[in-house]
C-alpha cells in the first residue's frame, strides 16, 4: 500500500495487490495489516483514523471485489446512535451520498475517508456485527425509493468546539487572513457563520475538532491581534445535530420542521449549515440528548422498541 509521505494522515496513493492475488489464486488467505503503509519515500506510514477501514475498502476496490465487509461492534448503521436514542432502527441499506453525510456529521459507524474511497472505486460496503450471524447494512450507490423514507438518520456529534472572534473588521481579506493559516496547520474548520456588520465590525464563529483546539488557539489569537479584532471566544460545551436523508432534495419543509421541533423542545440554535442532503445545527451540549430524540420522533424514524443489543460504553 503506497502513501503520500504525511505521517499519521497518510493517503493512498496505489494498492500493489500482486502477491495477494497470487495468493488467493493459489487457495490462501491473505492476512494484511490494516491502518498502515509505505511512503513514496519508503517510509512506514500511518493513514490516521478510520484507516483500517479504509485499507479494507481499499484492498477490494484494488482486488476488484464484489464488496467489502467491514466487521464492527453495532449490527450495522442506525438511523440515530442507539445510546442516545433508543428506538432508533438499523437501516437495510442506505446510499454513499446519504453516508457520506452521515460520516461527516460525526457518525463513528465509518470512517468518512473509507466512504469517499468505496463510492469513488464503487466497492459496495455490508457494515455488520463482529459478534452476530445477522445481516448488516449494505452502503452502495443504489439511490433511495420513491417509499423510502425522507430522512434517513439524526446525526449527533460533540467532538467540536466554537471559535468567536469578536468585533472583526467589516473589510475584504480578513476570512482569507484567518482560515489560511487553520488551512496550513492541517485544522479542519467545519461550520463557519459570519453576522451582521454593524459599524464597520462584525463578529466571525466557526467550529472545529476540539483535538485540534491546541494548535488552533495560537493561530487565531496572533490573527485576531493583528486584524484588530476585538477578542476571542471558546466554547467548548456545544453539539452539532444533523438530518441526512436523501428525499430533502425534492421535499420543503424539513428545515422548518426540524426548528420548530427544536423550538418546542426549548432548544435554542447557535449555528445552522446545510447540503443538498443534509441540515445541521450546533446547540448546547446539556440538550443533545433531548433534541435528537424530538427529531427522531417528529420525522418518524422511531422503531417502536428500545434497541436491546449490547453497546460499547458511549465516550
Amino acid at each position: 500500500i503506497i502513501t503520500d509521505t504525511s505521517h499519521g494522515k497518510a493517503k493512498i496513493i496505489e494498492v500493489k495487490g500482486d502477491r495477494a492475488r497470487a495468493a488467493l489464486a493459489e487457495g490462501k488467505v491473505c492476512v494484511v495489516a490494516g491502518f498502515q503503509g509505505v511512503s513514496t519515500d519508503k517510509e512506514i506510514t500511518t493513514l490516521g483514523r478510520g484507516g483500517s477501514d479504509t485499507t479494507a475498502v481499499a484492498l477490494a476496490a484494488a482486488l476488484q471485489a464484489d464488496s467489502c465487509e467491514i466487521y464492527t461492534d453495532v449490527t450495522g448503521v442506525f438511523t440515530a446512535d442507539p445510546r442516545i436514542v433508543p428506538q432508533a432502527r438499523k437501516l437495510a441499506h442506505i446510499n454513499f451520498d446519504e453516508m457520506l453525510e452521515m460520516a461527516g456529521a460525526g457518525s463513528k459507524v465509518l470512517a468518512l475517508r473509507s466512504v469517499e474511497f468505496a463510492r469513488n472505486h464503487n466497492v459496495p460496503l455490508h457494515v455488520r456485527s463482529s459478534f452476530t450471524w445477522q445481516p448488516g447494512t449494505w452502503v452502495t450507490s443504489q439511490e433511495p425509493s420513491m417509499e423510502d423514507p425522507i430522512i434517513s438518520g439524526v446525526v449527533t456529534d460533540t467532538s467540536e468546539s466554537k471559535v468567536t472572534i469578536v468585533a472583526v473588521p467589516d473589510r475584504p481579506g480578513i476570512s482569507a487572513a484567518l482560515f489560511e493559516p487553520l488551512a496550513a496547520a492541517n485544522v479542519n474548520v467545519d461550520m463557519i457563520v459570519q453576522n451582521t456588520s454593524h459599524d464597520g465590525a462584525t463578529d466571525i464563529s466557526f467550529t472545529m475538532p476540539k483535538a485540534d483546539m491546541g494548535t488552533a488557539e495560537s493561530i487565531v489569537s496572533r490573527v485576531a491581534a493583528e486584524i484588530g479584532a476585538k477578542g476571542v471566544d471558546h466554547d467548548a460545551a456545544i453539539a452539532k445535530i444533523s438530518l441526512v436523508g436523501a428525499g430533502m432534495k425534492t421535499s420543503p419543509g424539513i428545515a422548518a420542521k426540524m426548528f420548530r421541533t427544536l423550538a418546542d423542545e426549548g432548544v435554542n440554535i447557535a449555528m445552522i449549515s446545510t447540503s443538498t442532503i443534509r441540515i445541521s445545527v450546533v446547540t448546547a451540549a446539556a440538550d443533545l440528548e433531548r433534541a435528537a430524540r424530538a427529531l427522531h420522533t417528529a420525522f418518524g424514524l422511531d422503531s417502536g422498541e428500545a434497541y436491546s443489543a449490547p453497546l460499547p460504553e458511549r465516550k
